[in-house]
């Protein structure tokens, strides 16, 4: 990597891309990169994965109903994944980013960019996904860790429907370099130093897409929805000033951006499992029966904790919490939180 310019957001030479994590995100990462003309290798733990790709040609486990051309290669040995990978894109479950980049380390070329790509918080530690990943990377190389994240389905993505992203990293070089090699014709990556506030964004708005789906369960309208965004960005902001992120960062696509999409679109796992607790389901038949991993329901209580750490008031993520937990039905959560004391709007 160059340290005097940005990259060219329309390079054509195609690099090694190693995508670790073969859901529906990576899945679609993996389209992308290959259609921007990477050669690409997708890892996935799952041999159903592998074997649906090589036969069918479709991740059908994960992204039913889009082709994965021949000339992304599947498998489920890690090593024959990231070795000689000039681009490691980590989009693992958030829990298990840690574990799965440790088993990678030893075959990641030195000067690998790495791209975070899960939306997560650590329930163990309380760190974001750079923070799991830095101090597992070799002297030098978690400074340029990049982050991505903002509104995005991943089956919109890989039916090349317009998309906008950002990507942020401590080093203008690297958040460059991502930029141009994830830029195409219909996935525009904007870039951003702050690389805490990306994360909470793309780690909080879960959280409040479970209360919204739970809102939508309950049968109440748009004025709820609006209520609960609104009040929702307020809570992350305010997380993420108290532990030093940019208050404006909240404003952009990994904050706001993100937070509308999970409230409100039908794809967004998060705010399925909100509205099945609301029609009386327990969270275990809910989880029993989803193949795909709803983040908000393991980052609920890490971001809780992180808010009594940094004495934060976040009601709507404490409700919840506590939903979950099976404390409180929902539809008492919104009475509570409706009856709470008067506030002001603004915090100072």
């Amino acid at each position: 990597m160059t340290k005097d310019a940005p990259v060219d957001p329309h390079r054509e030479d195609p690099i090694q891309a190693a995508v670790v994590g073969a859901g529906s995100w990576g899945t679609a990462l993996a389209l992308l990169l290959h259609e921007n003309g990477h050669r690409v290798r997708l890892w996935t733990h799952d041999e159903i994965v592998v074997d649906e790709v090589e036969r069918l040609g479709e991740n059908r486990t994960y992204l039913p109903g889009v082709s994965v051309p021949d000339g992304i290669q599947v498998f489920s040995r890690i090593d024959q994944v990231v070795n000689q990978a000039e681009l490691v894109v980590s989009v693992s479950p958030s829990q298990f980013v840690g574990s799965v980049m440790k088993t990678a380390l030893p075959h990641l070329r030195s000067d690998a960019l790495v791209v975070s790509a899960s939306k997560g918080i650590e329930i163990e530690s309380l760190k974001t996904m750079h923070g799991v990943l830095s101090p597992l990377l070799p002297e030098g190389m978690g400074n340029t860790i990049c982050v991505l994240s903002g509104p995005s389905f991943a089956a919109e993505v890989a039916r090349k429907e317009p998309t906008a992203v950002v990507v942020a990293s401590e080093s203008r070089d690297a958040r460059h370099q991502a930029q141009a090699l994830f830029t195409s014709d219909t996935f525009r990556v904007y870039t951003d130093p702050d690389v805490l506030g990306v994360e909470l964004g793309g780690a909080v708005k879960n959280v409040i897409a479970l209360a919204a789906g739970v809102a939508a369960g309950l049968e109440f309208g748009h004025n709820t929805r609006a209520a609960l965004i609104t009040r929702g960005l307020a809570e992350m902001t305010r997380l993420g000033v108290a532990m030093g992120a940019s208050q404006a960062t909240f404003s952009g696509l990994a904050g706001m951006g993100d937070l509308v999409l999970t409230c409100t679109g039908e794809l967004s796992r998060n705010r399925t499992v909100g509205t099945r607790l609301a029609r009386g389901e327990s969270l275990e038949e809910i989880l029993s029966t989803t193949k795909s991993v709803a983040e908000g329901v393991r980052t609920a209580p890490a971001v809780h904790r992180l808010a009594r750490e940094h004495n934060v008031e976040m009601p709507i993520t404490q409700q919840v919490c506590r939903m979950l937990q099976g404390e409180v039905q929902p539809r008492n959560a919104v009475r509570e939180l409706m009856t709470r004391d008067p506030k002001p709007e603004r915090w100072s």
